[in-house]
């Protein structure tokens, strides 16, 4: 397995796919998982609850101020009960808004703060990573993970790499297929998938001229 988590992580990622062509594209990954989790923390903080009881966030598409944290098919576990994070909020204002501007520009507020990444949230991001190829995810949830995106249902072009929901079985991911794309969802995903490919380009570009 080869996880790849400096930036520009998912093109880094695809890079060292290609420049290794004789491991398996899908043993390559990328982590988004701190996303992931800053997304969790954000629905968690607002409800009152703790990041354990948030589950099924989507970081899709780049480790970047273009990803888009998605909580459409999110649970967050209230008094007992499982319930749709936008029915337990009530404030789809805050969650197509600010709720994506704060994930989004999370890391940068971070730097910006304290001068210095976040590094200790970094490494409990990959240790989550690491922790789900090897024991796989529990039943009924799904984690996000930069991957190589051939073949997905959801329209994200091939031989990208890009963050999907995925679930994890015998240290083997596979994308979350069939959730319900709304609108304002297709055109977040299309946005972060435009950049990916313009990266892409761009480093391959560079690599052919080197």
């Amino acid at each position: 397995m080869v996880i790849v988590v400096g930036n520009p992580a998912n093109t880094n990622c695809l890079t060292a796919a290609k420049s290794a062509p004789s491991i398996p594209k899908e043993n390559f990954s990328c982590l988004t998982r701190l996303d992931h989790n800053r997304a969790k923390a954000q629905i968690a903080l607002k409800l009152g609850v703790t990041s354990d009881d948030v589950k099924n966030v989507i970081i899709w598409g780049n480790h970047s101020s273009t990803q888009y944290p998605d909580v459409n098919h999110a649970k967050v576990k209230l008094q007992g009960k499982e319930v749709g994070v936008y029915e337990a909020l009530k404030n789809d204002t805050w969650l197509k808004g600010d709720f994506i501007t704060t994930v989004q520009q999370r890391g940068a507020a971070v730097i910006k703060a304290r001068k210095l990444s976040s590094a200790m949230s970094a490494a409990k991001a990959i240790c989550d990573h690491v922790r789900d190829i090897w024991f796989g995810t529990p039943e009924g949830e799904f984690v996000s993970m930069g991957i190589i995106s051939d073949g997905n249902s959801y329209g994200v072009p091939d031989d990208l790499l890009y963050s999907f929901p995925v679930t994890i079985k015998n240290k083997a991911w596979k994308i979350v297929e069939g959730l319900p794309i709304n609108d304002f969802s297709r055109e977040k995903m299309d946005l972060t998938a435009k950049e990916l490919t313009e990266e892409k380009e761009t480093a391959f570009e560079f690599l052919s001229s080197a």
